[in-house]
């Protein structure tokens, strides 16, 4: 929480720890420890600008509960099946939006289930027991994602299935995700009515987002489709009068019959996701 480099006193750990989407952890080996700071290696591209982000974003948003004003993670998980209570996650991923837009910082990481992958998950994901074999667990996983999302609005694709997931990796993994909680199914509902449908496909189809099929049930594929679907769903609920999350989370109990409110604690299972 304190500022570690004097030349840039504004900024504490947590917050260049996060511009790095990464954590610091200790972890215990027998009778050595060590302290995790993992960093990801990615190719210098030329066609890319750099990423610049804002840390007084959060700060200056932090009292006003206006859609285009949180800060928000929207993510995706692939699974060994489609069953929280038994299922692990064999790879995660997420995008920040801040004030209205993706700023550009991503998590993506391959998890290691500790398991076998059947084979009629890979068939879906395309995810083998080779390309997790060294990937980091759930609790690695997990709490690097925890700290990258930590004090964020999480957007999901049929919330309920992905936090149902985290939920019950805490159990094993001691890393709990208390955020608030946002679902594409459910404001989709509220923009279209209940009898439309309401699958990613069919959504992303509405909204005229491609999803190019090589990305499709990838985790960072179906977060970046999500993400764009949830913009245009704020603008869309905005011109409706509900541009508060409060006010969104109200509707909300209308559709309840439709998909759970994933903002309630617990065991959370949903429809298998779409």
């Amino acid at each position: 929480s304190e500022p570690p480099d004097p030349m840039q006193p504004e900024l504490t750990g947590h917050e260049i720890l996060a511009a790095h989407v990464t954590g610091l952890w200790p972890e215990a080996d027998g009778d050595e420890a060590r302290l995790v700071l993992p960093l990801p290696l990615a190719p210098v591209r030329g066609d890319e600008a750099g990423l610049t982000y804002d840390f007084a974003l959060s700060g200056r948003s932090a009292g006003s509960t206006r859609l285009s004003d949180l800060t928000c993670v929207v993510f995706d998980t692939e699974t060994t099946g489609l069953d929280p209570a038994t299922d692990r996650i064999v790879q995660i991923a997420g995008l920040r939006i801040a004030r209205g837009r993706l700023t550009g910082e991503r998590f993506e990481t391959l998890v290691n289930p500790g398991r076998p992958i059947p084979a009629a998950s890979t068939a879906i994901h395309g995810i083998t027991d080779a390309m997790v074999a060294g990937a980091p667990d759930m609790t690695g996983a997990l709490t690097a994602f925890h700290h990258f999302a930590e004090d964020a609005v999480l957007v999901a694709h049929n919330a309920p299935f992905d936090m149902g997931m985290l939920r019950r990796a805490a159990l094993e993994t001691g890393v709990y995700f208390d955020n608030r909680v946002l679902d594409t199914i459910l404001l989709s509902a509220m923009v279209w009515g209940q009898s439309a449908p309401h699958t990613l496909d069919a959504l992303t189809a509405r909204l005229g987002i491609a999803i190019p099929p090589k990305d499709r049930h990838t985790a960072m594929g179906d977060t970046r489709a999500t993400a764009e679907a949830y913009l245009r769903l704020s603008a869309a609920l905005k011109a409706k009068g509900l541009d508060r999350f409060e006010d969104v989370l109200s509707e909300v109990r209308r559709h309840r019959h439709l998909i759970e409110d994933a903002n309630v604690p617990g065991p959370a299972h949903g429809n298998p996701p779409a």
